[in-house]
């Protein structure tokens, strides 16, 4: 039996080199032959990677995560939890996906960046830097939420709006449009900032 320390606390467990690619996934996760794990990235605990998701650089999916149909997950990314990374998706460098959140459809996620809950990032947004999106908060559209941009709640960001900066959004709150919210900006409660508007 071949085994591999995943650096989790749980020592050596079976394992196997994945056919395509050569990183290590543990026999208790699920990838399939389709799908790429590079030789520097790991797939372990119960996670699933199918269809043509490519895990790659030094990228871990680990816990119950799932990734699959095309998403990329590289750089020092990690999913975890029960997050899910579908369509086209992609989450790179240092961002984290957590929880029960799911990226999908064009959707990236990169930078030092957090998405957890069960926050819903899909569309073509963006979520980077340092942004943190939780609670049942959703990021779609074209929106981008950067800097050090926290949005939460079932707060919602969408359209062409950008949030950056140290700005919250929370609660019942909705940015839209082409929205931009920056600065030390609060959006909340049941506040909707939508069209052109600038809100720092």
């Amino acid at each position: 039996m071949t085994t591999y320390d995943f650096q989790d606390g749980n020592g050596l467990v079976a394992a196997h080199q994945h056919s395509n690619g050569g990183g290590w996934v543990a026999d208790t996760a699920t990838v399939s032959d389709t799908a790429f794990v590079g030789p520097d990235a790991t797939v372990y605990g119960y996670a699933e990677v199918y269809d043509n998701a490519k895990v790659f650089g030094d990228a871990l999916v680990f816990g119950d995560a799932k990734v699959s149909g095309n998403a990329l997950v590289y750089g020092n990314a990690k999913v975890f939890g029960n997050a899910k990374v579908l369509g086209d998706a992609g989450v790179s460098d240092n961002a984290l996906v957590s929880g029960y959140a799911l990226v999908t459809d064009n959707a990236k996620v990169s930078g030092k960046t957090l998405v957890t809950g069960n926050a819903l990032v899909y569309g073509n947004a963006l979520v980077t830097c340092n942004a943190l999106v939780f609670g049942k908060a959703q990021v779609y559209g074209n929106a981008g939420i950067a800097g050090n941009a926290l949005v939460s709640g079932s707060a919602k960001v969408s359209g062409n709006a950008w949030v950056y900066g140290k700005v919250l959004v929370s609660g019942d709150a909705q940015v839209y449009g082409y929205a931009n919210v920056s600065g030390n900006a609060k959006v909340s409660g049941d506040d909707e900032v939508s069209g052109d508007s600038v809100v720092k």
